[in-house]
């Protein structure tokens, strides 16, 4: 098969377009051939390289898939050859406490598909089979493949660990991001009052057509005031952040007493500063969060197929320029989500 595979870390330049051998599937898995593959900034972590995580090589990337499956092991009954399908990008070991649960993001051994497993940069993929989902008719191919990731984050941010109220303020950072994107829908979705910041003019603008209420550039140093005057100096009841050290403390700045600030991300930087007297003289309430359950996946699935939660696509581009991909994404030169089509 045709795949975009690096053998060491570095640079986009280390991504090579090249020949790769077919996955074998297990009796748990189904093969599927992929129809597209969306970029997330995990991504560019990856082949650049993490501290203390290693990344078996040569290694192919890619968390978000949507394909058609080729076959299916012998213990898969609920998804058969020619149906199409968007892959939930998370991996778990479905026996321990946390699985059993539905906490399966929450498992000790919990991996990201294209993460420290062979991604969907690539014409074939094998995945588990409780990882398959039904792909609604409605979609597109890119616009299937730009859904799972970012939507389970964004909907496990807001729904499961912020619970976002009817009437509330909720400020999502990076409107142009792919989970940014999808945060504004979700946040919309429950009732609040979104306010979106992205670094320019244009981005703002497309915010506000995806449903924010107010729009901030906060590439200026005076954002926090801002968001401070948009809610009439109270603060607002939510941030959604996942850029990190940039916006961090005017993150903390911008909510009102007994506020929540919920996070999946650093994208700018980890080193975030805290002043922990806003902390706890306001009462605020700092939340991790990482990626999703399948069970939510599939709540949010509904309001996908209604067209309620819309799919984002900037661009695509295909499978070979990989690398012209990762070097938009670093640029932040996209609105919503690059998408490869092999």
């Amino acid at each position: 098969m045709k795949a975009v595979i690096f053998s060491q870390h570095g640079g986009p330049e280390v991504l090579k377009f090249t020949e790769g051998p077919d996955p074998q599937i297990k009796a748990n898995e189904v093969l599927v051939e992929v129809r597209s593959c969306a970029l997330n900034h995990l991504d560019v972590w990856v082949r650049g390289g993490l501290p203390g995580i290693k990344i078996p090589l040569p290694h192919i990337l890619g968390n978000d898939v949507a394909g058609v499956v080729r076959e299916a092991g012998e213990l898969v009954t609920w998804v058969k050859p020619g149906d199409e399908v968007m892959v939930h990008p998370g991996l778990s070991c479905g026996h321990c406490d946390q699985c059993l649960a539905g906490r399966d993001n929450m498992c000790d051994s919990y991996d990201i598909i294209g993460y420290r497993r062979d991604g969907g940069y690539a014409e074939l993929l094998a995945v588990p089979g409780v990882n398959v989902i039904p792909k609604p008719k409605n979609l597109s191919w890119p616009e299937a493949a730009a859904l799972p990731l970012v939507t389970l984050t964004a909907w496990h941010m807001l729904v499961t660990q912020a619970r976002v109220q009817p009437g509330e303020d909720v400020l999502v950072h990076a409107a142009g991001s792919g989970v940014g994107s999808i945060g504004i829908q979700v946040a919309k979705l429950f009732g609040a009052r979104v306010i979106a910041t992205a670094s320019s003019d244009e981005k703002l603008a497309r915010a506000r057509e995806l449903g924010a209420d107010e729009t901030v550039n906060y590439s200026r140093d005076d954002w926090p005031k801002e968001v401070r005057r948009l809610t009439g100096g109270r603060g607002v009841d939510v941030v959604f952040e996942h850029t990190g050290e940039a916006t961090w403390p005017g993150s903390i700045v911008s909510l009102k007493k007994g506020g929540r600030l919920v996070t999946c991300g650093a994208t700018s930087g980890f080193d975030a500063h805290t002043d922990l007297r806003q902390v706890f003289y306001r009462h605020l309430t700092i939340l991790g969060s990482m990626m999703g359950s399948k069970a939510e996946l599939l709540a949010a699935m509904k309001f996908i197929a209604s067209g309620q939660i819309r799919a984002v696509v900037d661009r695509t581009l295909p499978l070979a320029e990989a690398r012209k991909a990762h070097e938009l994404m670093e640029d932040r030169a996209q609105f919503g989500k690059l998408v490869l089509m092999p």
